[in-house]
């Protein structure tokens, strides 16, 4: 596990390292504005915890987008994210929804002027806000406790298209899958679980002002 964390970073590197060989713009872009939409949650459980990936969590996202860039098909966002996550045990119907505040600083590249495509990619962090269940009262198990640890860090990946327009600002459509490193509940030698991450599939639609 410790290797792919290691790749990862590393591939991150690599990826900020090529954003100083594009040529420069001569007025840098700068984007602010918000976005929002819907999400669907799971947890990587070692052992194993039934879930199923056509009945996944249901919940929502939002937040501000800052955008800044001074080379072509390259640029840096920062966001402010409200996220839901969480689990559904299909056996059970069991839930737990876990809400989340995040921070992703993302490498935004694109193609394109006015419409354009584009690929978000970059580390998040986050911290447990809230936690509550559904349909729990009569089970028992070490997933049915409250979580230990609530704050995650991670990678973020999201694919989009975004329409530039000259008095409305930009509009943006984007799927980002949310993949988090960080566990839930304790996992010492000595405790049930070996792995207890959240991950999170979210569709987001988002309006930004603009300056190029």
């Amino acid at each position: 596990m410790i290797k792919h964390y290691i790749i990862s970073i590393l591939g991150l590197l690599l990826l900020s390292l090529s954003v100083f060989a594009q040529p420069r713009l001569e007025v840098p872009e700068l984007y602010f504005g918000f976005h929002g939409g819907a999400v669907a949650g799971m947890m990587r459980f070692s052992p194993t915890v039934q879930q199923s990936a056509k009945s996944p969590l249901l919940g929502g996202t939002g937040g501000l987008v800052f955008r800044y860039g001074n080379t072509k098909f390259t640029a840096v966002q920062l966001e402010l994210n409200y996220l839901q996550r969480g689990w559904h045990e299909t056996a059970t119907d069991y839930t737990r929804h876990l809400d989340y505040i995040e921070i992703p600083l993302l490498m935004h590249l694109y193609f394109g002027k006015q419409v354009r495509g584009f690929l978000n990619l970059g580390p998040e962090f986050g911290y447990c806000i809230a936690q509550y269940d559904k349909n729990g009262e009569n089970l028992s198990g070490p997933q049915y406790e409250p979580i230990e640890k609530p704050w995650d860090w991670g990678l973020a990946a999201g694919l989009g298209m975004q329409v530039n327009a000259k008095r409305a600002g930009a509009y943006f459509l984007e799927v980002r899958f949310d993949f988090s490193f960080g566990d839930v509940f304790s996992n010492r030698a000595t405790d049930y679980f070996r792995n207890s991450a959240p991950m999170a599939l979210s569709l987001n639609l988002g309006w930004m002002w603009y300056r190029q």
